[in-house]
């Protein structure tokens, strides 16, 4: 969202709260001279004892000439702003009429470039809405079908605990699927969140056996965020106390830890640890996350661009064996999703590799 002139005025709201130079003014002035111009030359006339047909024909032409200029000061800007409304219709958001006029017009041009901002902000929240759920549909699928691809190779039997991940893997698919509807009814970026209590232990257990059968099983395909073959990497769980208990909306939190842990994996050497520590934070059922892995680590200055949608570093060889480095978008969803509980995601700092630190409120705040 633009934050010049546009978007600080509201639509009708006068430039500077003052209009000293309206329409209105300006045709009465048109009025005012063209009568005394008219007035003027006719006086001259009666001085100078000039024919009247001479003095008509000058009143004419000098009040043509002016009546032509200020028309033009009318006409040029409305031709500007047809022409930016028609690449706006045309999906164009990126035109803005220019605002250097303080009247009615440029009052005019100000809610044009208001209502071009806001498409344009309205066109990227569908794109990246559009990513967000292409990257999160991925994974799921990716692993439902690994597990059928084994089941009918022979690699692997229909046992019921087979089929109990392929379960487990349609209902995460099912669960985001309601998912697409919560974000149908967005209102104002805000999407409503199923906030309840749970034992933060068995959540991540839970959450890191799934990234491990979905890494291990995958192979080859398609990732959530890249394509990695990645099965040598450790991903060990540190909940202090075991009995924590935290308040938030757990689809949303898996959707932070599990894009964090893919994160993780694909910048991990060769044999590496991954490491989600968990810990109380300073309010009611609040929760500190960290996740730890034991890369090169991300360079100081390219921190504030980390959660930037389809950022994929800077580091030379980022990556571990297997990876394609992901598309960029994975930890843009981790800071979506944790800016939905009004807590906080960034970059801390750490003596090797990279440690992402999560902070959520708890009880002590409702998400903004």
């Amino acid at each position: 969202m633009s934050d010049g002139p546009a978007a600080r005025r509201g639509p009708g709201e006068p430039w500077g709260g003052v209009r000293p130079f309206s329409i209105k003014t300006k045709l009465g002035a048109l009025v005012i001279i063209a009568v005394l111009i008219t007035t003027g030359l006719s006086m001259i006339a009666v001085r100078t004892q000039t024919e009247l047909r001479f003095i008509t024909v000058f009143s004419m032409i000098a009040t043509l000439l002016i009546t032509q200029f200020v028309a033009h000061s009318l006409t040029a800007p409305l031709d500007e702003m047809n022409a930016v409304a028609r690449s706006i219709s045309h999906g164009d958001y990126t035109r803005r009429v220019r605002e250097n006029r303080r009247d009615e017009l440029g009052d005019l041009a100000g809610t044009i470039n208001l209502m071009a901002d806001e498409l344009e902000a309205q066109d990227q929240q569908r794109k990246e809405l559009v990513a967000n759920v292409s990257h999160e549909l991925r994974t799921p699928i990716a692993g439902l079908r690994a597990v059928l691809e084994n089941v009918v190779d022979g690699i692997a039997e229909a046992d019921p605990e087979t089929m109990r991940t392929a379960l487990k893997q349609t209902e995460r698919l099912g669960r985001l699927v309601e998912t697409l509807l919560d974000l149908s009814r967005l209102d104002n970026g805000v999407v409503p969140l199923r906030m309840r209590r749970f034992e933060v232990w068995p959540y991540l257990s839970g959450v890191l056996k799934e990234a491990n059968m979905v890494s291990s099983a995958r192979g080859g395909m398609a990732s959530g965020s890249g394509s990695h073959t990645r099965t040598d990497v450790h991903l060990h769980l540190d909940v202090s106390p075991p009995e924590l208990t935290a308040h938030a909306d757990p689809e949303r939190i898996h959707q932070v830890v599990a894009n964090l842990i893919d994160n993780a994996i694909k910048h991990s050497p060769p044999h590496g640890r991954v490491t989600v520590k968990a810990r109380r934070g300073v309010h009611q059922e609040s929760l500190v996350l960290e996740v730890l892995d034991e890369g090169p680590g991300i360079p100081k200055s390219d921190w504030h661009r980390v959660f930037e949608r389809f950022n994929r570093g800077a580091v030379r060889r980022p990556h571990g064996p297997g990876s394609d480095g992901g598309t960029g978008l994975g930890l843009a969803i981790a800071r979506w999703a944790v800016d939905l509980h009004g807590g906080r995601i960034g970059v801390a700092e750490s003596e090797r590799g990279c440690r992402i630190l999560v902070t959520l409120p708890g009880q002590s705040s409702e998400p903004s």
